[in-house]
């Protein structure tokens, strides 16, 4: 499987802190000798978002598909055992689409970081950014995440299944899709400002359509099915030569995962309720949730991850990997992750999430059961021969 940064004055006597970051035009951030560490923003403007997003960066890269949703089905599986050993409030770390947010949903983080290789996965987080801060409530972010009329029927009291049990049977709508689509690109520019690049916005309309197309039946696989995605999702349609079936083996789309449970009868899904939806639409308002392009084994964006989180005296909590070690494994990168992974700040609480049993040794015959077999562990005794 795997574009920012002055904090924010937190309240009245901390103008001093912006003083800590020098941001100029296109500069990367840069944290005096000898000051201490500001603490971690209770907010970002936009132009510091941004900035933020872009600094961490690296140079986009590209994977075998688009991963427009997971089809991880245990992903739920680990968040008990989660709870019980990592910190909620801190710094979470992720890769991917959707499931980041039940997890962020369950961790209550400060503040998230999204690394991802493609720009693709950017672009979504931006689409994804902007219906949040749209929707008033879960069931109107359904509707404009695939472009289908609001049922009278739901409310917020309305359980997950209801909601996409409602919507599954929902015709798209062509207009509503054109005016989400606007309101998406309105709000990203216009409301916020960002500089989008014409690749933003075929990286956006290609999320949305593929959403709107599929509704919430769509599997991993549905998007590369029929189409070919632009060239800034970064998905070469290496896997299945993008054709047909769902990575797996598992028939898992949108709507399973969001009604799945943790295996114990819990719902934990990021829209299993109001609570969980609310928290990341407060987070995404903020702007503390900071989607960034970089290659887990290159030598910028998790390194620069760790820095800016230094300089803002953070500690991760999670850092989501899903099955991305098999791929370092194989292209002979695990060694330069582990490294950058240990630039990190963390403590003993610090939790590796992942899809099968990762680590040094993982090989596609041997991760653990893959989507099926989620799994959790310490990432400093990991992380020890690599610098800690």
């Amino acid at each position: 499987m795997n574009s920012s940064p002055c904090p924010s004055v937190r309240q009245l006597g901390r103008a001093a802190v912006c003083a800590i970051f020098i941001l100029s035009l296109g500069a990367a951030l840069v944290l005096p000798f000898g000051s201490s560490a500001a603490p971690v923003p209770t907010q970002l403007t936009d132009q510091q978002f941004w900035s933020l997003s872009k600094d961490l960066s690296e140079e986009d890269g590209v994977f075998r598909s688009d991963n427009l949703l997971s089809n991880e089905t245990t992903f739920q599986y680990v968040i008990p055992e989660l709870l019980t050993n990592s910190k909620q409030g801190r710094v979470y770390m992720g890769v991917g689409p959707e499931q980041n947010f039940t997890y962020i949903a369950a961790l209550k983080p400060a503040m998230a970081v999204i690394v991802d290789i493609r720009h693709g996965n950017l672009d979504v987080h931006l689409m994804y950014k902007a219906l949040f801060e749209l929707s008033k409530d879960r069931a109107e972010f359904v509707s404009r995440l695939f472009s289908r009329k609001r049922p009278e029927s739901l409310t917020t009291r309305s359980s997950a299944r209801e909601i996409f049990n409602a919507y599954l049977t929902a015709d798209g709508s062509k207009q509503l899709f054109d005016e989400n689509l606007k309101a998406i690109i309105d709000q990203l520019r216009i409301k916020h400002g960002f500089p989008l690049t014409d690749g933003d916005l075929d990286g956006i309309a290609w999320a949305l359509g593929n959403f709107y197309q599929y509704g919430p039946a769509i599997n991993y696989n549905s998007s590369l099915s029929s189409n070919v995605p632009p060239a800034i999702v970064g998905a070469t349609g290496g896997f299945n030569n993008g054709r047909g079936g769902n990575r797996g083996g598992n028939q898992a789309n949108y709507a399973s995962l969001m009604m799945a449970d943790n295996g114990i009868g819990q719902y934990m899904s990021y829209l299993a309720s109001e609570e969980n939806f609310a928290f990341l639409k407060d987070l995404e308002t903020r702007n503390m949730l900071v989607p960034v392009v970089g290659d887990f084994g290159g030598g910028k964006a998790i390194r620069a991850v760790g820095k800016y989180l230094k300089s803002v005296d953070a500690t991760v909590s999670a850092f989501y990997l899903s099955n991305v070690e098999q791929y370092l494994v194989m292209d002979g990168k695990w060694d330069e992750f582990c490294g950058n992974a240990a630039s990190l700040p963390l403590d003993d609480s610090s939790m590796f999430i992942r899809t099968g049993n990762g680590g040094p040794n993982t090989t596609n015959a041997a991760r653990g059961g893959g989507v099926t077999n989620s799994s959790i562990a310490k990432m400093l005794p990991e992380l020890t021969p690599c610098g800690r």
